[in-house]
C-alpha cells in the first residue's frame, strides 16, 4: 500500500474505525514499509492521528503527563460501556463483573508482558505504591531509600510510616545530568545498611522526565537483600520495556497517562514471591495470602473504566510502542536542540537518548517557575505546569508533548522561550 492511499485510508476512516473494526491490520498495513525511525518525523501520518481527538483551540496542550487525553475511538467505547453497564446495572455486577476483572487482567498483563497473577487494577499510581508501602511490617529501625526527585505524594507516605513505626527514611539526589548508570546505582547503594528493607525508585522522573537505569538498581539491591518498589507512573505505554526483566519486586503505574485508559485506572505489579509479605489495606480474608486479588478488596469499582482498558491497548498496539516512543522522543528532542543553546535557558533533563524520551523540564535563569508557566499561557498561549523543587534542583517548566503535538506547535514554544530567555 503507497503512503497517500494508506493516509487516506486511514482519514475515511475517521480514527474510530481502526479501533473498532476488523480490518485494523490492513489500514496499518503500510507500516511494514517504513522503520521506526522514519515514521518518527512522518507529520503527514501523525497529523492524520491528530484528527482522531478533540482538542481546544485556545491554548497549546503541553501538559500531557498528567493525564493524556482519550482519543475520539476510546472515548466512544467507554461510553458505550457505561451505557451497557448502567442498562444491565447489578444484574452484570454479580453475574459477568468477576468473569471481565479476570479477563481484563489478563490482557493487560500480556501487554506489559508479566503474569496476569502478579498484577491488579489499581485507581492509579499513588494508591499502587501505597499499597506497598502501607502493607510491608515495619520495625522501629527499618529503613527505607528514595530521592527527592520522588513524587511528594510518596515521601508524604515514608514520613507518615517514619512517624507511626520508627523507621529511618534516607533520601538521595540525584543528578540532572548524571555521567553514567554506574553514579546513579552507586548513590542507592551508598545509602544501603543491613537495616535497609526497602528501595523506592522512579523508572521516570515525573518533574524531569529523567529514567533511571532501573534493572541496574534492583540488581544491585538484591544483592544486598533489598527488595525494590517502582514508581512506572509515566512509562507504561510511553517506551518500550518489559516489567519482568527489569527485575523488581514490585511495580505501579497509571494508565490515564500514556495508555489514555479513562481517569481512575492504574495497575499494581506484585512479583509473586513477595504477594504473601504485603497486607491488604482493606480486610481481605476470602483469598489466599498467596493471592494478588487480596490486595484489590476497596469496595465496588467502576467497571466501565477498567472495560475501557481493553479499547485502549488496541488502539496503543495500532500505533506500536517503538513507533510511539520514538515520536515522542523526537517531539521532545525537536524542541530541546532548538533552545538548549539560548542564553539563560537551562535544560533539566538529560540529552542522552536512552535517558529521556517525550518528557522535558526547561528553565529560565532567574525566572520563578509560576511566574514562567503564568507568561507561556497568558502570552502565547502555551498550557504546562511550573516544576519548583529546591531539593531535587529543579526549576523549569515540565513540557509534556503527546502524540497529536504538531511541530508547529512546538515552535511556538522555541519561540517563547527565545523571547522570554532574552
Amino acid at each position: 500500500m503507497q503512503k497517500r492511499e494508506f493516509i487516506k485510508t486511514l482519514a475515511l476512516a475517521g480514527i474510530s474505525l481502526p479501533l473498532a473494526a476488523k480490518n485494523t491490520d490492513e489500514i496499518f498495513y503500510k507500516f511494514h514499509n517504513y522503520s521506526v525511525s522514519q515514521m518518527a518525523n512522518d507529520e503527514e501520518f501523525w497529523s492524520t492521528l491528530r484528527s482522531g481527538f478533540k482538542l481546544k483551540t485556545e491554548y497549546i496542550n503541553l501538559e500531557n503527563g498528567y493525564y493524556s487525553m482519550m482519543p475520539q475511538a476510546i472515548l466512544n467505547e467507554y461510553i458505550a460501556e457505561i451505557k451497557s453497564l448502567n442498562f444491565h446495572a447489578s444484574f452484570y455486577m454479580r453475574k459477568k463483573m468477576t468473569d471481565d476483572k479476570i479477563a481484563v487482567r489478563q490482557n493487560l498483563a500480556k501487554y506489559i508482558k508479566c503474569n496476569f497473577n502478579e498484577i491488579i487494577v489499581t485507581r492509579n499510581t499513588t494508591e499502587a505504591m501505597n499499597t506497598v508501602i502501607n502493607g510491608l511490617d515495619w520495625k522501629t529501625g527499618d529503613e527505607a531509600i528514595m530521592a527527592h526527585q520522588d513524587y511528594g505524594a510518596m515521601l508524604d507516605m515514608f514520613k507518615q510510616q517514619a512517624e507511626r513505626y520508627g523507621i529511618l527514611n534516607k533520601i538521595i539526589n540525584i543528578p540532572n545530568h548524571p555521567k553514567s548508570d554506574d553514579e546513579i546505582v552507586a548513590l542507592y547503594e551508598n545509602a544501603i545498611t543491613k537495616n535497609t528493607k526497602l528501595l523506592m525508585v522512579c523508572h521516570m522522573i515525573n518533574i524531569t522526565g529523567q529514567i533511571l537505569p532501573v534493572r541496574k538498581i534492583c540488581d544491585m539491591a538484591h544483592q544486598h537483600n533489598v527488595k525494590v518498589l517502582v514508581d512506572g507512573a509515566h512509562a507504561i505505554a510511553h517506551f518500550n520495556f518489559n516489567i519482568t526483566d527489569l527485575n523488581c519486586d514490585f511495580y505501579a503505574s497509571s494508565l490515564h497517562k500514556w495508555l489514555s485508559v479513562p481517569l481512575g485506572a492504574g495497575l499494581l505489579f506484585v512479583k509473586s514471591e513477595n504477594i504473601e509479605s504485603v497486607w491488604p489495606v482493606n480486610g481481605e480474608y476470602s483469598y489466599d495470602k498467596k493471592d494478588i486479588r487480596k490486595l484489590n478488596h476497596t469496595g465496588t469499582q467502576p467497571m466501565a473504566t477498567e472495560l475501557s482498558i481493553a479499547h485502549a491497548i488496541k488502539f496503543n498496539e495500532l500505533i506500536g510502542i517503538k513507533r510511539k516512543e520514538e515520536r515522542l522522543r523526537y517531539l521532545k528532542n525537536y524542541w530541546v536542540n532548538k533552545v538548549k543553546d539560548f542564553k539563560n535557558i537551562e535544560i533539566n533533563t538529560p540529552f542522552d537518548n536512552e535517558r529521556s524520551c517525550g518528557i522535558a523540564n526547561v528553565g529560565v535563569k532567574n525566572m520563578k517557575p509560576a511566574n514562567m508557566a503564568q507568561i507561556l499561557f497568558d502570552k502565547y498561549k502555551i498550557w504546562t505546569v511550573a516544576i519548583n523543587n529546591p531539593k531535587a534542583n529543579v526549576h523549569g517548566c515540565r513540557i509534556t508533548p503527546g502524540i497529536y503535538t504538531t511541530t508547529e506547535e512546538l515552535n511556538v514554544l522555541v519561540n517563547a522561550l527565545k523571547e522570554m530567555s532574552a
